[in-house]
């Protein structure tokens, strides 16, 4: 089949490759329909790892997804051709002490589509395990559906934060990761938002989205209106989605005692960590990678108009054009936040 294909970093090609895939049960074959351009895609292509993992041959991208159902395995039920879906990416080993604990983010073995050596899904179609494949509400398009996966990042972000009614939260970082974690942070029942970035269009956008307050870190004072938004107390979570080594060592500046801090985005960079000012506030912190048991209530929530993803998506590009949108993301602009790839229509 065709697809778009990371042959080496800094080298795509859409064309065709051989992917051997075998229907179970328990699977269903699905036809692609729209897949989003995520950072971790766009950064195995322009340097060709992350981390541990390395792009060694080639590989295709994308797993951001959604599409309708072409075929289902003889044990599912829950499913039928014809219906649209979304799917989570990562697929564990049912059997791993992580997933039995009900980690099964954590699963080291877990195959995670578009992270090498594991195929993405910028291609036709893909057979898939119907457990980890959730059929879209009418109210909930396709594009939406494709969104799905980065809400489920911001949903175990504010999961992670235990959000009581009310509290305020800072999201640090207007990128899209950042964007749906202040739109979960929002539905999930905080009172506001003070989201930071130090591109101005990106922030504009966010305040439209909901009682978010956007503060330019490169003009503004985040200490300054924190302390006039909470009378000096301080942010109940703090949100570090950037990833920037200098906001990511930032956090606990604008926290209130006894506070939460989330880290969601990836420092590539070690970060000065500074454990003496987590302390004297007794600083809850968490992390997360990925995501776990959130598909259902993200698609729940995006289905009731609770939590709208639909101005975040602000670039699309047919599949025949899948190498120019590549392109495109690397150099985004600062009035873009999400790009994705027609498939098929």
């Amino acid at each position: 089949m065709e697809a778009l294909v990371l042959e080496k970093k800094e080298l795509l090609a859409l064309r065709e490759i051989e992917l051997a895939e075998t229907m179970g049960p328990h699977d269903v074959r699905i036809a692609l329909r729209t897949v989003g351009i995520c950072g971790s895609d766009v950064h195995y292509y322009t340097h060709g790892a992350i981390g541990q993992f390395v792009v060694r041959e080639p590989m295709v991208l994308g797993h951001e997804a959604s599409g309708v159902v072409l075929e289902v395995g003889d044990a599912v039920r829950h499913l039928a051709v014809g219906d649209r879906v979304c799917m989570e990416p990562g697929i564990p080993d049912p059997n791993s002490k992580a997933t039995l604990q009900g980690m099964y983010n954590l699963d080291p073995a877990v195959r995670f589509w578009a992270t090498p050596p594991i195929h993405g899904v910028l291609r036709p179609s893909v057979v898939h395990p119907a457990a980890f494949t959730f059929k879209l509400p009418d109210t909930v398009s396709l594009a939406e559906g494709a969104m799905v996966e980065p809400v489920a990042v911001g949903m175990h972000a504010a999961t992670k934060a235990k959000i009581k009614p009310g509290d305020l939260a800072v999201v640090m970082g207007a990128g899209p990761i950042g964007m749906v974690t202040a739109l979960a942070a929002l539905a999930g029942g905080c009172s506001r938002v003070v989201m930071t970035d130090i591109q101005q269009p990106k922030l504009d956008l966010a305040a439209t989205l909901g009682p978010i307050t956007p503060v330019n870190v490169a003009h503004q004072n985040l200490q300054e209106v924190i302390n006039q938004l909470t009378d000096g107390w301080g942010a109940n979570v703090v949100f570090e989605c950037s990833g920037s080594e200098k906001a990511a060592a930032a956090v606990f500046s604008p926290l209130c005692p006894g506070g939460t801090v989330v880290y969601v985005g990836i420092p590539l960079k070690p970060i000065a960590y500074e454990v003496a000012a987590a302390m004297v506030k007794e600083a809850r912190v968490e992390h997360v990678f990925r995501y776990a048991h959130v598909y259902p209530r993200a698609i729940a929530l995006m289905a009731s108009g609770k939590l709208n993803v639909k101005p975040l998506i602000t670039d699309t590009f047919p599949f025949a054009q899948s190498v120019e949108a590549f392109n495109f993301a690397v150099q985004m602009p600062p009035t873009s936040v999400k790009a994705q790839i027609v498939v098929a229509a």
